[in-house]
């Protein structure tokens, strides 16, 4: 944050820790909700605002899930790679694999500066739940 012009402050802090303890997706008003126990006088704004500002400097990764809104999670930061995710129960497989590595043909000179790739689906494990 520092790095970035930005103060870290201690709610800053606690919005960090949060998603340093899970590995799941959490929306914004699952934020405000853990965040309202140690600081109730948070808005929802600011908490909202904080989770776009750690989104746009790449601690946080945004997901749109299409029955579930958006939600945040950690950055994987280990090396480029995708996400497989399970619509029924969030969990998160990544992959390799990227359409960006085979050439494009792209209108004008248009300039890629960043990319996302997600395939949203069942788990192999929802699955079997499902069949039996």
């Amino acid at each position: 944050m520092t790095a970035s012009g930005w103060r870290i402050t201690e709610q800053r802090r606690m919005l960090a820790e949060i998603f340093a303890k899970t590995d799941a997706y959490l929306s914004p008003k699952d934020v405000y909700d853990q965040m309202t126990v140690s600081y109730p006088s948070v808005s929802f704004d600011t908490v909202y605002r904080n989770l776009r500002l750690l989104s746009e400097m790449g601690a946080l990764e945004q997901f749109y899930f299409m029955d579930g809104g958006l939600k945040f999670k950690c950055s994987c930061l280990e090396h480029h790679h995708h996400h497989l995710i399970c619509m029924n129960c969030e969990k998160t497989l990544t992959f390799d694999y990227c359409p960006m590595d085979h050439s494009l043909e792209l209108p004008g000179s248009f300039k890629i500066t960043s990319h996302r790739f997600e395939i949203y689906g069942v788990c192999e494990q929802c699955q079997q739940e499902s069949a039996t």
